[in-house]
């Protein structure tokens, strides 16, 4: 299965950082948000990952094109002009990098990687935010109930997409209300048939489509009670590193 990673927004309210880099490479612990995430996945055995691009969306790309030897040790020979990888990295990653514009909504850069997810189901999540969620029990759950989507919910922190639920089915979606019970946490498994909610490049992902799934109950949840952040401001990006620096990062899932 692969993983899509939004990573093409402006990020405007983190401008302290993204103002000179694009959001998903604002680092934690010294690694890119973005790192932290495909590790996650990684730690379900999720290694092929479709990032769309955006803002800035070069230095996305120069970081994995960079990635093996940055992370390896390396024999460099000066007078043959050689490079010799002594010892790789470990990641065995598989990465489409796709530019889908600057100005593209969500839905939007979700539609234009169609033909790069081949008609299967597919992981999608934000380029900014962790969790100690387990990946591989979401699509389970996915595959057991046969719907479009399932998203995970958590408990509201004001500000995101709230969701219905009864009896683990999505009844109602709402962006951004207050005082409901969950809210998206952004973590989906999706099925092919979600690219019939998406129309052009402004279609909002969180709005119309998962409106029309929830109205078409096609939408399922699956609650999760554990860690889960999100990265919007320059506090939340110091108290992520204050929880990696200290040995206290839940969502770091891998060995």
């Amino acid at each position: 299965m692969k993983a899509v990673i939004l990573s093409g927004g402006y990020g405007t309210r983190l401008m302290e950082e993204t103002e000179a880099r694009p959001k998903p490479m604002v680092e934690i612990g010294g690694r890119p948000i973005l790192w932290h995430i495909m590790k996650i996945y990684a730690a379900h055995g999720i290694n092929d990952f479709v990032i769309p691009l955006g803002y800035k969306s070069e230095m996305i790309k120069r970081y994995f094109i960079e990635y093996d030897q940055n992370s390896s040790d390396i024999e460099v020979d000066l007078s043959e002009g050689t490079i010799r990888t002594l010892r790789k990295n470990g990641d065995c990653w598989k990465i489409t990098l796709v530019d889908t514009g600057l100005d593209t909504m969500t839905g939007g850069r979700l539609l234009r990687l169609k033909d790069y997810l081949k008609n299967e189901d597919f992981c999608l999540t934000y380029g900014d935010g962790v969790t100690d969620l387990n990946i591989a029990d979401s699509i389970r759950f996915h595959y057991s109930h046969g719907k479009i989507g399932t998203v995970t919910a958590i408990s509201p922190v004001g500000r995101f997409g709230s969701l219905e639920i009864q009896d683990g089915e999505v009844q109602e979606f709402h962006e951004k209300p207050e005082g409901l019970g969950y809210v998206n946490g952004g973590f989906f498994v999706l099925s092919p048939g979600v690219f019939k909610y998406l129309e052009n490049d402004e279609t909002v992902f969180e709005r119309l489509p998962l409106e029309s799934l929830a109205r078409d109950r096609e939408l399922m949840a699956i609650p999760h009670g554990g860690f889960w952040y999100s990265m919007d401001t320059l506090r939340d990006k110091r108290h992520l590193d204050h929880l990696w620096s200290t040995g206290q990062a839940p969502w770091r899932v891998w060995n």
